[in-house]
């Protein structure tokens, strides 16, 4: 820290970088004092424990999907080999319909097994919407804080100070305010 003599006689704390472009803490509290502030959403999300419990139950969900779909491959595989014996013994007519029967049956649990993965990436996508939502009155309050205007997505920024990035503080707030996002019932955090 660097002291500086004024008129009045006293001495007075200068931080280096103050006034000249570069940012210094806060109230050396580690915020930011910027008007800009810079965050990585896609790492406020998949860092913080609300991100990493939707993460889990996506990815349990996709398991849960796969081992259902290697299932049904197996038996439609089965049922096929099955029918390929079959066609020897039977008349090309009859032979036909099962064919016919089989090919409807397995387009028509592709498009249900489709429809399940569809189900889960837009529950995917609606609980990212959700935590953007409930994220924002944290964000707002680190906006107040530190006296910014406005916080830019860094992807979008093609140049800043480190110091102007919230994301780390962002994700602890996060953590701290909402948790994993859902309280024993299941139901989604309350905001204090």
């Amino acid at each position: 820290m660097v002291w500086l003599l004024f008129g009045t006689g006293h001495a007075q704390p200068f931080a280096p970088g103050a006034g000249t472009g570069q940012f210094a803490p806060l109230n050396n509290l580690g915020l930011p004092n910027s008007p800009l502030l810079t965050i990585h959403f896609d790492r406020l999300f998949s860092e913080s424990a609300y991100g990493k419990r939707i993460a889990r139950e996506m990815e349990g969900r996709s398991a849960v999907l796969m081992a259902e779909n290697r299932r049904i491959e197996s038996e439609l595989r089965a049922e096929e080999l099955d029918l390929a014996e079959r066609r020897a013994t039977m008349e090309a007519d009859a032979f036909r319909a099962l064919a016919t029967a089989f090919d409807q049956k397995v387009q028509e649990t592709r498009r249900t097994q489709e429809a399940k993965f569809l189900e889960i990436t837009t529950a995917r996508d609606d609980a990212r919407r959700a935590f953007r939502e409930t994220s924002i009155p944290i964000l707002e309050q680190i906006m107040s804080e530190t006296g910014a205007a406005v916080i830019l997505e860094q992807s979008t920024v093609l140049l800043s100070a480190e110091a102007i990035d919230v994301t780390d503080l962002a994700i602890s707030r996060v953590d701290a305010i909402l948790g994993e996002g859902n309280d024993s019932d299941g139901q989604e955090a309350d905001l204090p």
